[in-house]
């Protein structure tokens, strides 16, 4: 009975300190290729970004403050909820509206921002990476070396160096771009726990639609 009640303790106890909002150290910048997302998840929802037409290439996934080691989630604030028409602002760069919700609930509301200067600043920080274009030039899916999308961003982005960026891998495909920059969107050196680079040879990767 007594662990019983010291569970429902545990259960009920505020979010430690260490997730309050404002409280973080750095942001990773995380880019996922739509049409890798598509194959994958994307195509069988029906889901709208994958339409032919929506012409995504690498969209912003998120701005997701993180500690030096683990990040913040899901914190309390007092920051009103975004609008349908403040997520909506946000597709053209992140693919659909609930994406961008998604991205508030989880990752925006531990910025210490409100949610209209936390998708002002997931703007400027889009901006500020050039997106490889050589990737909206393939006209067939490739299989290819992880190594060869770092590069290819290491290449466009001068000012970014290898240990401020990592690639990421789902089922076989390259998924995500994910680049380390400061509380002021200057690059930085990403922490151990994000830099694990996917070390596959043959990755997938698809075409724009």
């Amino acid at each position: 009975m007594h662990r019983f009640l010291a569970l429902l303790c545990l259960l009920a106890a505020p979010a430690t300190a260490q997730d309050r909002a404002g409280a973080f150290d750095y942001y990773v910048v995380s880019l996922s290729w739509s049409a890798n997302w598509c194959a994958l998840e994307g195509d069988a929802r029906n889901a709208p970004q994958c339409d032919p037409s929506a012409d995504f290439g690498w969209i912003l996934h998120g701005l997701w403050p993180q500690y030096e080691q683990g990040y913040p989630a899901n914190c309390a604030t007092n920051q009103r909820a975004p609008s349908r028409s403040d997520t909506a602002a946000m597709a053209d760069i992140m693919g659909s509206s609930g994406l961008a919700w998604h991205q508030w609930r989880k990752h925006g509301v531990c910025s210490g921002l409100s949610a209209d200067d936390y998708f002002a600043l997931s703007r400027e920080a889009f901006g500020r990476i050039t997106r490889p274009g050589v990737f909206r030039r393939l006209d067939r899916a490739v299989t290819l070396p992880v190594s060869l999308i770092e590069e290819a961003f290491l290449r466009d982005n001068p000012q970014l160096s290898a240990d401020q960026i990592t690639i990421t891998c789902k089922s076989g495909y390259i998924q995500e771009a994910r680049i380390c920059m400061t509380r002021d969107l200057e690059f930085r050196t990403c922490g151990s726990d994000v830099v694990r680079d996917c070390t596959l040879s043959d990755a997938q990767f698809s075409p724009m639609r």
